[in-house]
């Protein structure tokens, strides 16, 4: 790690942590002028689809016929009767509500992180999806499993909203408030067809995808949908058949992707302690050592030991990414770190618990891939992205997050490698221990996977997100959670697996 790089980046996210000391935020910021109306967003290449023509909706009426007419009259009718409550609404969801649901999703994110405690006998029960109320309550939001709903939830709005920017230029019909300059427009005013609503494919396509990932807030999530899909009608922008033709396009590519997630793998990535320790066992024969669970009472298996086996977007298969061998206990290599480990522990600076507890992300919090999230939501704002250019954004790097994690578990279960607090005598971390080996470090690859994705959309901030990546691994580091080759080695794994998210990215149509 770079020394200057680690003290620079600690002062920012330092100073960021009033926004972010309460976890998750909901950013602040007024509609703005989008920097690009990507007129061609709808040749772009989807995830998911083959193209955006793919998701069918009807010919739109002309804005002379009478059927649009009178979607206009109600449109009118509507927005001169709003309530103030639906007037808060509408601020709330300004006119990029990709970031909306983005935090919506953390905020469930960080609610269901909560790690299943034992039962009275000691013994666990793991959360089930066919009985998500429990005990214990479905899901266990671990970031393996935030990595993959955010990636499903974001993969889906893109690939819905190239079907509706193909739409839209087909179409092109125009807005209510330019059909009807009687009729007020509550955002700035943007040069974009208005059928199908955007807002819609978002809307839809996020409430089904979060319902199936976060199953017990089903009302909670049907309530924002409603929310948002009324707030469309009420901004002045969209008819009726706008806003429908925008949800059929969100619940059909939403349902796309949940077919994808129905044969993924991720049913089967929590295993039986049979299968556990089978793995273990196997490691052991290879190499001479495992990892072993040190919590009293000792849960039985590892957090998600064939996570590594689930399916990923880009990289063609996980040992293209899988590291080398650790270094052997008891080489030169490890006692090195022995000795730096025991170094920090003995001189624990303030600056270094403050990195530690700042990239903690532990249970209660969106996980590290939240945290990613969360700064990738910031700079959507920042640089005043469209609709389709904030879910790009969000899929490129989720589906890199979720790769890295794929990637990460891979090496963390094929190599087993005990953590520091089994290996070193009498060692104590300043945070908990997480439930699965250490090699390579989870937080590393996540951070390092987001941060190269983002310093390839925002080449202005590459060098601090990559400074903040370095950070986020040293972090863990100096917490004693991890040997410092768990850190940079996986730092460099993720970045190897963001690159191939990256490539798809450069030859989408986009640039």
């Amino acid at each position: 790690m770079k020394k200057h790089l680690l003290y620079i980046s600690s002062v920012i996210l330092l100073s960021l942590g009033a926004c972010h000391k309460d976890l998750p935020t909901e950013l602040e910021f007024e509609s703005y002028q989008y920097a690009s109306l990507d007129e061609d967003g709808g040749e772009w290449s989807p995830v998911l689809i083959s193209a955006g023509s793919e998701l069918e909706i009807p010919v739109p009426a002309e804005t002379s016929s009478s059927a649009y007419q009178s979607e206009l009259a109600m449109t009118k009718s509507a927005i001169q009767n709003m309530t103030a409550a639906q007037k808060e609404n509408l601020t709330r969801w300004t006119n990029n509500p990709v970031v909306r649901w983005n935090e919506i999703a953390l905020e469930l994110i960080a609610k269901y992180n909560l790690i299943p405690g034992p039962n009275a006998d000691g013994t666990y029960t793991l959360p089930n999806p066919a009985t998500p109320e429990g005990p214990p309550g479905f899901p266990f939001a671990h970031p393996p499993y935030a990595s993959r709903a955010l990636a499903y939830l974001s993969v889906a709005q893109f690939d819905g909203l190239i079907a509706a920017w193909h739409y839209k230029y087909l179409y092109n019909r125009p807005a209510a408030y330019q059909v009807d300059s009687s009729i007020p427009f509550a955002y700035i005013k943007q040069e974009i067809p208005a059928y199908p609503s955007d807002g819609a494919v978002i809307a839809s396509s996020s409430r089904k995808i979060l319902t199936a990932m976060f199953p017990l807030e089903a009302a909670y999530l049907e309530q924002k949908e409603k929310e948002h899909l009324e707030s469309l009608l009420l901004s002045g922008e969209f008819v009726s058949s706008d806003v429908e033709a925008g949800s059929k396009i969100g619940n059909d590519i939403a349902a796309k992707a949940l077919a994808r997630a129905s044969t993924d793998g991720m049913k089967n990535a929590q295993t039986s302690k049979a299968v556990s320790d089978s793995i273990a066992n196997a490691a052991f024969e290879r190499f001479g050592w495992k990892w072993v669970n040190l919590e009293s009472p000792q849960r039985p298996v590892g957090l998600t030991p064939l996570f590594g086996k689930v399916k990923m977007w880009n990289v063609p298969n996980v040992e293209a990414t899988r590291p080398g061998m650790p270094p052997v206990p008891g080489s030169e290599e490890y006692e090195a770190d022995v000795k730096m480990l025991k170094d920090y522990a003995a001189k624990r600076t303030l600056e270094h618990r403050k990195i530690a507890n700042f990239w903690q992300d532990g249970l209660g919090t969106y996980t590290p891939p939240g945290h990613w999230n969360d700064f990738a939501n910031r700079f959507i704002v920042k640089y005043k992205m469209s609709t389709l250019r904030a879910a790009r954004t969000l899929a490129y790097m989720n589906m890199a997050i979720m790769d890295g994690g794929i990637s990460c578990w891979d090496a963390k279960y094929y190599y087993h490698y005990p953590r520091p607090i089994q290996q070193i005598d009498g060692f104590e971390t300043i945070a908990g221990t997480p439930n699965f080996p250490s090699y390579t470090s989870g937080h590393s690859v996540f951070s390092a996977a987001a941060s190269e994705v983002l310093a390839y959309i925002f080449p202005n901030e590459a060098s601090m997100v990559r400074a903040w990546a370095e950070e986020a691994a040293v972090s863990r580091v100096y917490g004693g959670i991890h040997w410092s080759f768990d850190a940079t080695v996986g730092t460099q794994q993720g970045r190897n697996v963001a690159q191939y998210s990256i490539n798809r990215a450069a030859s989408d149509g986009a640039d």
